[in-house]
């Protein structure tokens, strides 16, 4: 195929995604749009029937469909799966990510025994902290502090005002987006007469390969343990991880869901938005959790879960208040009249056998 960033002949993104062509494989291709917007030298796709009316209005040169679709429209088309999959695929291909040259900009500091590949970036203002490693191919954003002691595999890119806290472990091709805060200390403290005593917090964060961190994510170290990011993981912005926490490969968590300490998040786990996990409860691999809920004790069956109480008007949600206050003298009641019922019954029938 063409360099990447370069218009593509429809037939080769076909080839590239190994979808059926149907039309005009000439047609070149140089971005993705939506089917509202896109237009000429632009590719959309439709990965439903309740798009038909938009599939129909399109004036893209070129679209992505499923097969129930592929006669749908005569525009030039690639009839694949999983056309929201090939979408992502081409866009990487048509809008690859910019990264700066290789090289330390003089206004960075690097300090002494710090490691960094001849092939990596460092931008400006950024600090690499004593005995860290910047491995090939990975650029640090400018602002960016790399703590002591930390190890960035081959491939990363670290955002601008990304902070590593010392002794941080990142796999290889993790992104890392401004902001976000590796590796500070879990909420440690015990109780001593009113006040609080901090407790040390001694582990790392180790994060795997091609894990993804959003924007303003914090990520604190482990207590006495690491805290562990496995392969693939995929977190959103603004989302806190306790000390302690694992969170399995290739699990997704989108944006605002905080999870307490020593949680434990299984693979292949989609969590929704604002989503709140309590600490030292286990979720096994394949569990979907629906935006907002919380989860208090332990998920042990793969599944969809939900738990959180809708908005209502104010004047409803008070009354439903009262009456999840008084819940468990309400059951206390229910079981006396179940109790005395039963009694009536063996009064008026006898003894059952």
């Amino acid at each position: 195929m063409a360099a990447k960033g370069t218009p593509q002949r429809l037939a080769d993104l076909a080839a590239y995604l190994g979808g059926e062509l149907s039309g005009d494989g000439d047609v070149l291709i140089s971005r993705v749009a939506s089917l509202e917007s896109a237009g000429s030298g632009e590719i959309s796709f439709v990965t439903h029937a309740r798009h038909r009316t938009a599939l129909d209005r399109c004036r893209a040169s070129a679209v992505i469909v499923p097969q129930a679709l592929a006669e749908a429209t005569d525009t030039p088309r690639i009839v694949c799966r999983d056309p929201y999959l090939a979408y992502a695929r081409i866009a990487q291909l048509l809008d690859p990510e910019s990264r700066p040259a290789p090289g330390i900009h003089p206004s960075a500091v690097i300090e002494s025994g710090a490691r960094i590949a001849a092939d990596a970036g460092v931008g400006a203002g950024a600090y690499v902290g004593y005995g860290a490693v910047i491995g090939a191919r990975s650029t640090v954003g400018p602002g960016t502090q790399i703590g002591d002691g930390c190890s960035v595999g081959e491939g990363c890119v670290i955002h601008a005002r990304v902070t590593l806290y010392r002794g941080c472990v990142i796999g290889d091709r993790s992104v890392i987006h401004s902001g976000a805060v590796i590796g500070a200390d879990g909420f440690g403290f015990a109780p001593d007469r009113g006040t609080w005593v901090k407790i040390p917090q001694t582990g790392r964060v180790v994060i795997g390969n091609d894990v993804e961190i959003g924007a303003n994510t914090t990520i604190d170290r482990g207590a006495l343990d690491d805290t562990v990011i496995e392969d693939g993981v995929k977190l959103d912005n603004q989302i806190q991880v306790a000390h302690n926490v694992r969170i399995g490969a290739h699990t997704a968590i989108a944006a605002m869901t905080g999870i307490a300490g020593s949680a434990k998040i299984g693979r292949h786990c989609m969590i929704g938005g604002a989503a709140r996990i309590m600490g030292h409860i286990t979720i096994v691999d394949r569990v979907q959790i629906a935006a907002t809920s919380f989860v208090a004790k332990s998920i042990n069956e793969p599944g969809n879960y939900s738990g959180a109480v809708p908005a209502a008007p104010s004047a409803e949600w008070l009354r439903n208040a009262a009456w999840l206050k008084n819940l468990g003298k309400l059951a206390a009641r229910v079981k006396d009249l179940e109790r005395r019922l039963a009694a009536v019954r063996t009064d008026n029938d006898g003894p059952t056998t």
